[in-house]
């Protein structure tokens, strides 16, 4: 549950005489260095099917009166049309695992120096115990397989780095499986649906911020409560992937900015995490809504008023 508002600089928006602050990160490019790994650089430009300020009071409009009734006059979202979405790789630093004592890869993976030598398990731990080596080194899972750092479960690219007396570990993965992961660690995959998919659109709001404004030049964001908790596959269910699924590539906007969608357990940790910074998800209170029967653009729209769905949209 990301709680410190210190992490990156972001625009901060006034939208209402009670001081509900929105969070929002214009269309920056990333830094440089992030392109070694994947050419991130027109993320923003991709958020569309959103609503501007005139569509938004449109299509409130047209919300059911029973809707209207239950959300007290909050606004609903729209909930943008079905499309194929962009999917980029996200950077995620496993500080919980710092330092790596071991790294186990499965039937289908492979760890390789920056020079392209293939290291055999038993090189990689004697480089993980050792001080000689210090250049980093990276293990590619294929898809089905997966790699264990510190007995715990990941998939897609894990890269050591030597920082310190140890090495850290980063795991390189794509959006909607990092958010699947999310959804099971800062939420009970047994809770309601649309909590779950409200807690996805949020995750994966929170993590596009990171995205484009990274915490380090080798990493977007950490695995810990002080970013978005991250427990690789352990965390991953079929409820988790369902919500993920069912809202991929939605994230919130407000004038063509993204929401960083901040969110704690309850409300009265949301206000004092968060209060200084105006508008916050309550996870309990999420679920308590999903139980009285709202969707999950209707618990967004509850939590972040006046912020819109979009959609990133695949290029091309």
């Amino acid at each position: 549950m990301p709680r410190h508002g210190h992490r990156v600089a972001l625009f901060i928006l006034l939208i209402s005489s009670a001081s509900i602050g929105w969070r929002l990160v214009h269309q920056l490019a990333p830094p440089a260095d992030l392109g070694a790994e994947k050419n991130q650089e027109p993320l923003l430009d991709a958020l569309l099917q959103g609503e501007s300020p005139s569509q938004a009071r449109a299509n409130q409009a047209t919300v059911p009166k029973a809707a209207k009734a239950v959300e007290r006059g909050y606004p609903v979202p729209r909930v943008p049309p079905a499309s194929s979405s962009l999917n980029p790789a996200l950077r995620v630093a496993l500080l919980s695992q710092y330092p790596v004592q071991s790294v186990v890869i499965a039937q289908g993976a492979s760890c390789l120096t920056t020079s392209g030598q293939l290291l055999s398990s038993t090189v990689l731990q004697s480089m993980l115990r050792g001080d000689s080596h210090r250049q980093p080194c990276f293990c590619q899972s294929d898809p089905g397989s997966s790699i264990q750092v510190n007995g715990k479960a990941y998939t897609g690219r894990i890269t050591l780095h030597r920082q310190g007396a140890g090495w850290l570990a980063v795991n390189m993965l794509d959006l909607e499986r990092y958010v699947a992961s999310v959804v099971g660690a800062e939420m009970p995959s047994h809770w309601r649906k649309e909590a779950l998919k409200a807690q996805a659109v949020a995750a994966r709001s929170y993590a596009l911020v990171h995205l484009v404004r990274p915490a380090s030049s080798i990493y977007n964001l950490g695995d810990t409560t002080r970013w978005q908790a991250f427990s690789g596959l352990s965390s991953e269910s079929e409820a988790t992937r369902s919500a993920t699924d069912a809202t991929r590539g939605m994230v919130l906007s407000y004038r063509g900015g993204l929401v960083e969608s901040l969110y704690a357990a309850t409300s009265e940790i949301s206000a004092e995490a968060h209060g200084h910074l105006g508008a916050s998800m309550s996870q309990h209170g999420a679920q308590e809504l999903a139980q009285q029967g709202l969707a999950f653009n209707e618990i967004l729209g509850r939590f972040y008023q006046g912020a819109s769905i979009a959609r990133l949209k695949a290029d091309g």
